[in-house]
C-alpha cells in the first residue's frame, strides 16, 4: 500500500470521485457532486481518499461517511444539512457510511478497509459509538466481516428511502468500538 497515501478528503478531489463513482456503480446510484459535497461539509474529518503517492490529486478510491439521526436514512443523492439538533431534543446519532469504491487499478490492495479504519477512528473521536449503512451491489458480505449484521427497517419511511438503492439493498449496522 505504499504506493498509496490516505488522507481527508478536500473539496477539489470530488471530480475524481464523481470518475470513480461512474466507474464503480450503476446508473441508479450515481450521485450528482452537490450531494457528495454536502456529505464532505457535513463531516470533512470522516471522509477519506486514496491517493496515489507520487501524484496526489490522482484518487484510486475514496470514502463518505457521516454523523446522521439514527431513526432515519439519509436519502440518495440528497443534499444533507445538519437539521438535527435545531428542534429542541437533540436526536441519537449514528456514523452512517455512506459510499466507498475503489477503481479498479486500486482494486486488492486494502484500500477499502484502511479507508474504513482511518474513517472509524476519526468518528470514534467524535464520541459516536453506532453505525450504519447500506449495502449495494452484492457488498453486504464485505460488510459482515468488519462486524456489521442486517438490520430491518421499520416503517414506511425507512422502507421507502432504501428500495431508492435498489432491489440488493440491506440496510446493516454495528457497534463501534476502539481497537
Amino acid at each position: 500500500m505504499s504506493e498509496y497515501i490516505l488522507r481527508p478528503m478536500r473539496p477539489t478531489d470530488l471530480p475524481a470521485v464523481l470518475e470513480i463513482q461512474a466507474r464503480c456503480y450503476r446508473d441508479i446510484l450515481l450521485e450528482s457532486g452537490a450531494a457528495l459535497a454536502s456529505r464532505l461539509a457535513l463531516s470533512p474529518a470522516t471522509c477519506w481518499v486514496a491517493a496515489h503517492a507520487d501524484r496526489d490529486e490522482a484518487l484510486a478510491a475514496y470514502l463518505f461517511t457521516h454523523m446522521w439521526p439514527q431513526d432515519s436514512l439519509p436519502p440518495l443523492d440528497g443534499v444533507l444539512e445538519r437539521h438535527w439538533d435545531r428542534d429542541g431534543e437533540p436526536a441519537a446519532l449514528t456514523w452512517f457510511v455512506h459510499d466507498m469504491a475503489v477503481a479498479p487499478d486500486g482494486q486488492g490492495k486494502g484500500l477499502a478497509q484502511s479507508l474504513y479504519q482511518a474513517a472509524r477512528l476519526a468518528a470514534l473521536a467524535t464520541g459516536l459509538d453506532s453505525s450504519r449503512l447500506i449495502a449495494v451491489q452484492s457488498a453486504a458480505a464485505w460488510w459482515r466481516r468488519l462486524g456489521y449484521e442486517n438490520l430491518v427497517p421499520v416503517g414506511a419511511a425507512l422502507s421507502a428511502k432504501l428500495s431508492a438503492y435498489g432491489d440488493d439493498a440491506v440496510l446493516m449496522c454495528r457497534t463501534l468500538q476502539p481497537a
